[in-house]
């Protein structure tokens, strides 16, 4: 009872300077069966629930927001903005499986984990919208192990390094759809008949133009930027196609420490081949990320599906060519470059034609990817979105 108290004074004092309410904080042992309530500064409207991130609602005093990955500013952001348009919200995370309603809602808002089971459990006129952060788990399970088999063709090795989304039917149980991803993503939904609106991903870190970048001396280099699931994101093709390129340069960032399977299987790739750099994880607000995409000239991330390519923009943030699959789920536009089939053979082909290119194309390339994501995916970006977004649904 005492940590309860303490804790819920800190939480009530992080809120605080935050510029909303907490007036209810039932801290469970488990993170995941904690729930927040925020209360607007006027007089309530309603209530909401967000089934989302809940950590970021339990920071201390002036903790950071995590940068690990966009969702925990997202999640944020959403029960902010739907503070400011006056309502109350009830915050869970979207793995709590024992959350059960006792009050009425005016939006259930989560991603697809539990969201059937509490959809369930609210009246008809509770608007019902699912938060998907992927493409339809169908479709991204048959991708991911169709990775898996290839590389078990290609290499005798069965690997784990798989994205798998658990089997669901929020889509079913929703009355409208947002994503993070483009059309791609939201082909993966059309079957539903549902309204489904796109919000642009947000990324954690802006960075200024690389003027200092050199594209005669960088025209060659090229950085594989994921995280984990490192088959599923097309990793291994990657590797293989550099060790037939020793003319060209890799620099692989991502948590590798946590995948020794993968690690064991491509060592000789990532540790003994002269023109591959394996870095490790990097964290994209330090100097050492900067460091590295100023002497790249490109992107390569050939994923087999995803719901918004967070990592693939945060490089085109940093002034990146990117090179993608188009079920990465990002606009490239005329400056990128979209992989049709993945084989080690086209991305050898894609990276020699690309830095065949004169500088000055690559320069400007480079601009027009480094100005797109300026101009679609920023924090401001996506809450200016979302919130005309929930006001077309309320409406």
């Amino acid at each position: 009872m005492k940590f309860r108290k303490l804790f819920n004074q800190i939480i009530r004092k992080s809120a605080s300077a935050l510029g909303f309410e907490i007036i209810k904080v039932d801290q469970s042992a488990c993170i995941d069966k904690s729930i927040v309530t925020l209360a607007p500064r006027t007089t309530p409207k309603g209530n909401i629930l967000l089934g989302y991130i809940i950590e970021p609602f339990l920071r201390n005093s002036g903790e950071p927001i995590s940068n690990a990955h966009s969702h925990d500013w997202e999640s944020f952001k959403m029960a902010e903005i739907f503070l400011d348009m006056g309502y109350c919200v009830d915050v869970i995370s979207y793995r709590n499986t024992t959350f059960v309603p006792n009050k009425p809602y005016s939006i259930f808002i989560a991603a697809r984990t539990n969201f059937e089971r509490i959809a369930r459990l609210l009246d008809d006129n509770c608007i019902k919208v699912v938060h998907q952060d992927t493409a339809h788990w169908l479709f991204n399970n048959h991708a991911a192990y169709s990775r898996m088999l290839d590389l078990q063709a290609r290499r005798g090795v069965t690997l784990n390094s798989v994205r798998i989304v658990e089997p669901n039917l929020a889509v079913e149980y929703a009355d409208y759809i947002t994503v993070l991803g483009n059309q791609f993503t939201i082909d993966t939904y059309k079957y539903s008949g549902k309204e489904v609106y796109r919000i642009p991903i947000s990324v954690p870190a802006v960075y200024p133009w690389p003027d200092n970048r050199d594209s005669e001396t960088c025209c060659k280099n090229y950085l594989w930027f994921g995280s984990a699931g490192f088959v599923h994101k097309g990793l291994d093709l990657v590797l293989e196609a550099f060790v037939d390129m020793p003319e060209y340069s890799l620099t692989v960032c991502g948590p590798l420490d946590h995948d020794t399977a993968f690690q064991k299987v491509f060592h000789k790739e990532l540790y003994e081949t002269p023109n591959i750099h394996a870095v490790g994880w990097v964290d994209v607000e330090g100097e050492q990320f900067l460091d590295i995409t100023r002497n790249c000239i490109g992107l390569i991330y050939p994923s087999c599906s995803e719901g918004g390519g967070g990592s693939a923009l945060t490089c085109m943030h940093a002034g990146l060519i990117p090179i993608v699959t188009y079920e990465t789920s990002i606009d490239v536009d005329d400056f990128g470059v979209v992989l049709r089939e993945s084989t080690v053979e086209e991305i050898k082909s894609t990276i020699k034609d690309l830095s065949a290119l004169p500088k000055q194309v690559l320069q400007k390339r480079a601009r027009l990817a480094w100005e797109f994501a300026r101009r679609n995916h920023t924090r401001e970006r996506f809450a200016d979105i979302f919130r005309k977004t929930i006001n077309k649904v309320i409406n």
